[in-house]
């Protein structure tokens, strides 16, 4: 018998709210936005380098978590379920703008996120790092390191094997730790030049 990976004190906070939307229904919906909805948000942009495009990726997966609430309470990890609707929103709307029109769409950041750096300078060297990353390897950097979930539980949002999600990870590492040091050097000896 497979045991379930361990879960993070957000993932135990996540299935206790949708315990909780479960037995009050959609009133309690607001307490489940309160905590799911900036790290969705985060990895709807991280797909869609959009802020109006994932905030309609965000909004779309929560109309399909009240209309079937007991499927996301049933699932043995409620939080990759819940990345793997928002993966599959974000997805819808980039197929409707492709048949839409073949425009390209510049990558923004977002204004705000809840990630607290005390450099912003540093905030945004990553966010461009990251940007810079093959969008497969992107995802699941952000799944891996800000969402916490395992490899396994990637491979269920990403409908992919863990050994691939594993090494798409190690690359993205080693892509991101090149950007990075390159961008940190030139930053610092500029500085020191000056």
């Amino acid at each position: 018998m497979e045991q379930s990976p361990p879960q993070s004190d957000f993932q135990i906070r996540f299935r206790k709210t949708m315990a909780e939307l479960e037995k009050c229904g959609v009133a309690a919906l607001t307490d489940l936005y309160d905590l799911a909805a900036p790290r969705a948000l985060r990895y709807a942009l991280t797909l869609l380098r959009n802020q109006h495009d994932a905030e309609e990726a965000l909004q779309a997966t929560f109309v399909k978590v009240a209309s079937s609430m007991a499927l996301f309470v049933q699932a043995d990890s409620p939080w990759a379920y819940f990345m793997q609707i928002v993966r599959h929103e974000a997805y819808n709307i980039l197929r409707k703008q492709k048949r839409q029109m073949s425009l390209e769409f510049a990558p923004e950041i977002a204004e705000e996120s809840d990630f607290n750096y005390d450099d912003v300078e540093q905030q945004q060297s990553i966010e461009q790092a990251l940007q810079r990353l093959p969008a497969e390897q992107a995802e699941v950097v952000i799944l891996k390191i800000w969402e916490e979930l395992t490899f396994q539980e990637i491979g269920l949002v990403l409908n992919q094997s863990p050994n691939t999600i594993a090494s798409r990870y190690r690359y993205a590492l080693s892509k991101l730790e090149q950007s990075l040091q390159t961008t940190f050097e030139d930053f610092y000896f500029d500085d020191a030049r000056s």
